[in-house]
């Protein structure tokens, strides 16, 4: 019974004990912590602006974690997430603002161009890995740098005139809602992106398990040597599979600059999101669906915490440490599936 649903019960208890870790953390620090998780959870979906802002975080965690866990399930560690991700909204943007054109064409245009130039940086340490072995962590953590100084660079001297952010798109590329529609949700930023998000989880899911290049791509990230020899184009399939999940996160980027935010700015530092979504990946177990579970988990964590501090005075920080305690016990998790054999052995007898 154990071992049959060891993949729900190890995310699962992760979370438990990053919580309890979290209401440990809370107590030594003072604050009560059954008034610190109620005041997140009403932060969360207390009113129904805080749920349309808790599915509006939501929308981008999910494509950065297909993005994570595409790449995974074939074998690749893709850390290149944010960087992808940063100039899908860049292009975006770039497209939203070059145009004038009718919504039908002007809208999935600015979407196709996120996912374009996602994949081609994810293209980068694909081709790298396929014909040269380059390692393809080392070459998207340094991505990641240039993504972001490159987009600050666009984003200064072409698409602005030494400002700080871009004029926002034309209304024919946004994903925002009409304002009877942002009545419903009391005004909150969410957008048509949750109708893309669910278009690309169903895209993962059919493509890896029910395809027979996702057979093949997902045997090249079992065992290059035996694809190899059954006679699949294993470097085809390692560039292949950067793209695609390049591309995933270059949606995640379009998300933002179309639907929440409507321009693209100047950023110190990144976004988070591409990051957050190794956690949601790792989380989800890889899979489609369980990617969308823990996208909504860190989706309310991070619209929740911030009516902490307002409710209950807990300070917003302690949600991130619980999220690095969950992501901790996830890593951790080698010690969790022993502890559930174990108890697996003793139910058997």
């Amino acid at each position: 019974m154990i071992k049959r649903y060891m993949n729900v019960f190890v995310p699962l208890i992760a979370v438990l004990l990053g919580v309890i870790a979290g209401s440990i953390i809370m107590l030594v620090s003072g604050y009560n912590p059954i008034a610190g998780y109620t005041s997140l959870w009403n932060g969360a979906f207390g009113e129904i602006f805080y749920v349309g802002e808790t599915i509006r975080q939501v929308i981008p965690y999910i494509l950065a974690g297909l993005a994570v866990a595409f790449a995974f399930r074939t074998g690749l560690f893709n850390i290149g997430v944010e960087g992808q991700l940063i100039v899908g909204w860049l292009a975006a943007v770039w497209v939203g603002l070059a145009f004038d054109l009718p919504k039908f064409i002007h809208l999935p245009l600015a979407i196709l161009a996120a996912a374009v130039a996602g994949g081609l940086w994810g293209f980068v340490p694909g081709i790298l890995k396929a014909k040269l072995k380059v390692h393809e962590v080392i070459v998207t953590i340094m991505m990641n740098y240039v993504a972001l100084h490159v987009s600050n660079y666009i984003i200064r001297t072409v698409l602005s005139d030494k400002s700080d952010k871009t004029d926002s798109i034309h209304a024919s590329a946004s994903l925002a809602f009409s304002d009877k529609m942002q009545q419903m949700t009391d005004y909150s930023r969410l957008h048509w992106g949750f109708l893309v998000a669910i278009i690309c989880v169903f895209i993962m899911w059919f493509l890896l398990e029910k395809t027979t290049k996702g057979y093949e791509l997902r045997s090249v990230g079992f065992n290059q040597h035996a694809s190899e020899y059954a006679g699949m184009n294993v470097d085809r399939n390692i560039v292949l599979s950067m793209v695609i999940s390049g591309a995933f996160a270059g949606l995640a980027g379009a998300m933002e600059g179309l639907g929440t935010f409507g321009y693209a700015s100047i950023n110190s530092a990144f976004t988070g999101i591409g990051f957050d979504g190794i956690a949601v990946a790792l989380l989800g177990g890889n899979t489609a669906i369980g990617v969308v579970f823990v996208a909504i988990l860190f989706g309310a964590l991070k619209v929740g915490a911030l009516n902490m501090p307002m409710e209950s005075g807990v300070p917003n920080e302690l949600v991130d440490i619980i999220i690095a305690l969950i992501i901790f016990f996830v890593a951790s998790s080698y010690l969790i599936r022993v502890f559930l054999l174990k108890m697996s052995k003793k139910e058997g007898k």
